[in-house]
């Protein structure tokens, strides 16, 4: 695996939280040992209202590319699922876990079991749930205002720059007044 010194890998907190677990329960002879050092190494962890839509994600949709080839579309999971064979690419395989942190455009080299080098790029973030849950507040925020009634307004009246009126008589108590003098 080779990389880009300035590279940098941008994590949400429950993503950065699952590749430290990940790298906990892995031996350090497994091929992934390495991308998860490097991910974890290179990890900017953002909230996920903070994590830019072009950024693959944990169960983002993502179009990419190995070695140049016809771009491959999955969804990034946890682990391996029961459901279409090719529908999902886990993020315990090399290939997820290189996709996972990278924005549209960047690029991962690593190595196969074989020792040849593979060049994945991440064309597209098809899509991400942080984005569509930010996208969806939004509109019922929106929604909210739409139907929330008007803010009060004061206006000042006619005897806001009067001075006050004193009451006219004795006030009942100790004060003699002006009177007395």
């Amino acid at each position: 695996m080779t990389a880009n010194p300035t590279e940098i890998c941008i994590l949400t907190t429950k993503d950065f939280t699952i590749l430290e677990v990940m790298r906990d329960r892995c031996d350090a002879g497994s091929p992934l040992a390495p991308i998860l050092k490097k991910k974890l190494e290179t990890a900017l962890v953002v909230f996920r209202d903070d994590v830019p839509e072009n950024v693959a994600t944990l169960s983002s949709r993502v179009t990419f590319t190995v070695d140049g080839s016809e771009a491959d579309t999955r969804i990034l999971s946890h682990d391996a699922m029961s459901s279409s064979v090719g529908t999902f690419q886990p993020i315990s395989t090399a290939r997820g876990l290189a996709l996972l942190g990278m924005a549209e455009g960047e690029d991962f080299h690593l190595v196969d079991r074989n020792g040849r080098e593979e060049r994945i790029v991440l064309e597209k973030v098809q899509y991400q749930p942080e984005s569509a849950r930010r996208a969806r507040e939004s509109v019922v925020a929106q929604a909210d205002a739409a139907h929330r009634k008007p803010a009060l307004r004061l206006i000042r009246g006619a005897f806001y720059d009067q001075p006050p009126i004193a009451p006219a008589g004795t006030s009942g108590g100790d004060d003699p007044g002006p009177s007395a003098a």
